[in-house]
C-alpha cells in the first residue's frame, strides 16, 4: 500500500468527524460514536490490529474519559456552588464598580477574570460564565458571546489546572515505545512535558499579549454606534497593559512551576495589577466608550433581571467570595510542588497522592505490548476542586437544598459531555494503538542515545521494527507530511491543533488525537519534538474560539441559539490571527533559535 493511500486512510476518521459535525451538522453525541466505530473497523481490517489491542485501547480511552469527566464535574460543581452561595453575585458586584468604560470592562471581566476561570475550570467554562456576566453588565448578548469565546485562547493550553498538557499531551504520547525513547535520551515524561510547557507558554505570550486589543477593537467595530476599529485602538495603552499584566507572570509561572498554574497565577496577578490601576485611571482612555443607547439600556435588561433574580441575595464581601478560588490555588501548589515540603519529594503530598496504595496501574492490557493504563485519582485536579466545593458549603453557610441544586446542575453538564467523551477518547486511543498490528515484529529496538535511535533502521517515532508492520494511523500521516512538507512543517503544525479543537471542542482531546502525529513528524524531518508538540498545544487552544461545542454552549447561556454562524464569522478572525502568528513564530524558532533535536529529548 502506497504511503499516500495509507495516509488518506489514516486521515479518514478525522475527515469523517469534520463532515458529520460541520458539513452535515450531526450532533456530536451521534457523530462521535460513528467515528469511533469507523476507526475500530480501520484498525481491525486495514491495520490488522488484533481485537485484544483494540479492546485494550478502548478500555484505556474509557479510563481517560472517566478522569476527564470527573474534572469537568468538579470544576462545574465549584462554579455552581459559588452561584448558589451568592459568592458569584459578590464577584459580579465587585466588577461593576471598577469603570464605566466598556473597553476597560472587557480587559478586566473578559480577559483577566475569564482567563482565571479558564485556569481553574477549562472545558468551555469561561464563555459560559463570562457571557452571562457581560450581559448582566449591559453588554449586547451577541457581543458577550463573541468576547466570551475570544477568552478561550491564550489561557486554554494551561486551563483546568494544566489538563491539556498533563492529560492531553501525556496520554497522547503515552506508551512503552515513547517512554523507552525518552529514557534512552535521559529524560522522563514529566521533564518532557515541562519542555513542552515552556515552549507553549513562550508562543502564547508572544501572541496573546495582543488579544485584549483585538477583543476591544472587534467590540467597537461590530457593536459600536460608529462601527469603528479606531475607537478600539484609542484604548491601546490600557489593553496592551492588560495583556502584558497577564502574559508576563503567565510565562514566568510556566518556566518555574509547570503546566498547572500559568493561567491561574497570570490571571490573579493581572487582576491584582490592572483593577487598582483602572480605579485610579492609569492608562484609561479619557473619553468613556459605551454601546449605543438602545443597546446599553435595553438589550440586556431582561436577561440581567432574570440573572439577578436567580442568584442568592447576599451581603458577602468580595474577599470572602474569592476565598474558594484562593483555596484552589493554594491546594494545587501544595499538591504539585515538592520543594514546599521539608522532606523533599519523598515526603511531599504529591508523593502521597500518587503512591501505589492510592493509584492504579495495568501494564500490557489484554496482552497489548504498547497499551498501559495508569491512574492516580486523588492526584487529579478534581480532588482539589471537590474538596473546595465541600469546604465552601460550610464556609458560606449554605443550605443543603442549594448544594443539592449545584450537584444536580453539574451532573447534567457532566452527562452531556460524557456521551461525547466516552466515544471520542476511546477513538483517539484506538487511533494511537493501531501501530501494534500483525504485520511485523514489535520488539523495541535498542538505542543508547537519541541520535542512535534516529539513525537505526526502525520506526523513529515508535522504536519498533518496520519490516512489514504498518505504522500507527497518526504516524502514517506523519510519514506523508514529512515527505511532502519537510522542514516547513512548523508553519503548519498549529493548524492541525486548531482543526482538532474545532472538531472535538477541546484542547485536551485535540492534543490526545495529534500529539503523537506531531511527535512523529518532528522526528522524521529532524526538528525538535517538544517545540512541534508545543505548536500543536497552542494551535489547539486557538481552535477553541471556533469550536462548535463552545459556540453553542456560550450562545445558549444568553438565549442566542440559532445564531452560531454569525458568531463563527467573527471569531474566525482572531483564530486566523493566532494561527498565522503561531506559524511565523514556529518557523523562526526552528530556523534560528531552537537547539538541534538530538541535543534534547526526542
Amino acid at each position: 500500500m502506497s504511503p499516500s493511500v495509507l495516509a488518506l486512510l489514516a486521515a479518514a476518521p478525522i475527515l469523517l468527524a469534520g463532515v458529520l459535525l460541520v458539513g452535515v451538522r450531526v450532533p456530536a453525541k451521534w457523530a462521535m460514536p460513528a467515528v469511533y466505530l469507523f476507526t475500530v473497523l480501520l484498525a481491525l481490517l486495514v491495520w490488522r490490529s488484533p481485537p485484544a489491542v483494540v479492546g485494550a485501547a478502548s478500555l484505556k480511552g474509557l479510563v481517560t474519559a472517566g478522569e476527564l469527566l470527573l474534572i469537568v464535574f468538579s470544576a462545574i460543581l465549584l462554579l455552581n456552588t459559588l452561584q448558589q452561595s451568592g459568592a458569584a453575585h459578590a464577584i459580579r458586584r465587585g466588577f461593576r464598580h471598577v469603570s464605566d468604560d466598556r473597553r476597560v470592562q472587557v480587559v478586566i471581566v473578559a480577559w483577566l477574570f475569564g482567563s482565571f476561570i479558564e485556569g481553574a475550570a477549562g472545558f468551555g467554562t469561561p464563555a459560559a460564565i463570562c457571557a452571562p456576566l457581560l450581559v448582566a453588565l449591559r453588554f449586547p448578548p451577541a457581543a458577550a458571546v463573541m468576547l466570551g469565546l475570544m477568552i478561550q485562547s491564550t489561557a486554554v493550553t494551561f486551563g483546568a489546572v494544566g489538563t491539556p498538557i498533563e492529560i492531553g499531551v501525556a496520554k497522547g504520547l503515552a506508551g512503552a515505545d515513547i517512554a523507552a525513547q525518552l529514557h534512552a535520551a535521559g529524560f522522563s515524561m514529566e521533564e518532557y512535558l515541562r519542555m513542552v510547557t515552556v515552549r507553549a507558554a513562550s508562543f502564547h505570550a508572544l501572541t496573546g499579549w495582543l488579544m485584549p486589543t483585538l477583543m476591544v477593537m472587534m467590540m467597537t467595530r461590530f457593536y459600536g454606534a460608529n462601527k469603528s476599529w479606531t475607537e478600539g485602538l484609542a484604548a491601546v495603552p490600557f489593553t496592551v497593559f492588560g495583556g502584558l499584566a497577564f502574559v508576563v507572570p503567565y510565562w514566568l509561572t510556566a518556566w518555574t512551576l509547570g503546566p498547572e498554574f500559568p493561567s491561574l497565577i497570570g490571571a490573579i496577578v493581572g487582576l491584582a495589577i490592572v483593577v487598582p490601576a483602572a480605579k485610579v485611571g492609569f492608562l484609561v482612555p479619557k473619553k468613556t466608550w459605551d454601546f449605543p443607547p438602545d443597546n446599553a439600556e435595553a438589550i440586556a435588561a431582561e436577561a440581567s433581571e432574570k440573572e439577578e433574580a436567580g442568584e442568592a441575595k447576599t451581603s458577602m464581601s468580595i474577599l470572602w467570595a474569592w476565598i474558594p478560588y484562593l483555596m484552589v490555588a493554594a491546594l494545587l501548589l501544595l499538591t504539585r510542588l515538592n520543594q514546599l515540603w521539608p522532606g523533599g519529594e519523598a515526603w511531599s503530598l504529591k508523593a502521597l497522592l500518587k503512591s501505589p496504595a492510592v493509584s492504579f496501574e495495568w501494564n500490557h492490557v489484554f496482552g497489548a505490548q504498547l497499551v498501559n493504563i495508569q491512574s492516580s485519582p486523588l492526584f487529579l485536579p478534581a480532588s482539589v476542586l471537590l474538596f473546595v466545593s465541600a469546604a465552601t458549603y460550610f464556609l458560606h453557610r449554605m443550605q443543603w437544598t442549594q448544594m443539592r441544586r449545584a450537584i444536580v446542575d453539574s451532573s447534567r453538564v457532566m452527562l452531556g459531555a460524557g456521551v461525547v467523551l466516552i466515544f471520542t477518547v476511546p477513538m483517539v486511543q484506538t487511533y494511537i494503538a493501531s501501530g501494534e498490528n500483525e504485520g511485523g515484529s514489535l520488539a523495541t529496538a535498542p538505542a543508547d542515545s537519541a541520535l542512535e535511535l534516529a539513525e537505526k533502521p526502525v520506526d523513529a517515532a515508535t522504536g519498533q521494527t518496520t519490516a512489514s508492520a504498518l505504522p500507527s494511523m497518526p504516524l502514517a500521516m506523519a510519514d506523508w507530511v514529512a515527505l511532502h512538507v519537510g522542514r516547513w512543517w512548523p508553519g503548519f503544525a498549529g493548524v492541525i491543533g486548531t482543526l482538532g479543537a474545532f472538531i472535538a471542542g477541546s484542547n485536551t482531546v485535540s492534543n490526545m488525537m495529534f500529539a503523537r502525529f506531531q511527535y512523529g513528524v518532528a522526528l522524521r524531518v529532524g526538528l525538535s519534538s517538544p517545540l512541534i508538540v508545543a505548536l500543536q498545544a497552542v494551535g489547539a487552544a486557538a481552535g477553541n474560539m471556533i469550536a462548535i461545542h463552545n459556540v453553542v454552549a456560550a450562545s445558549a447561556t444568553v438565549g442566542l441559539l440559532g445564531e452560531e454562524g454569525l458568531t463563527l464569522r467573527k471569531t474566525i478572525l482572531p483564530t486566523l490571527y493566532y494561527v498565522i502568528v503561531l506559524g511565523i513564530l514556529g518557523l523562526l524558532a526552528t530556523q534560528f533559535l531552537e537547539i538541534p533535536v538530538y541535543h534534547e529529548p526526542l
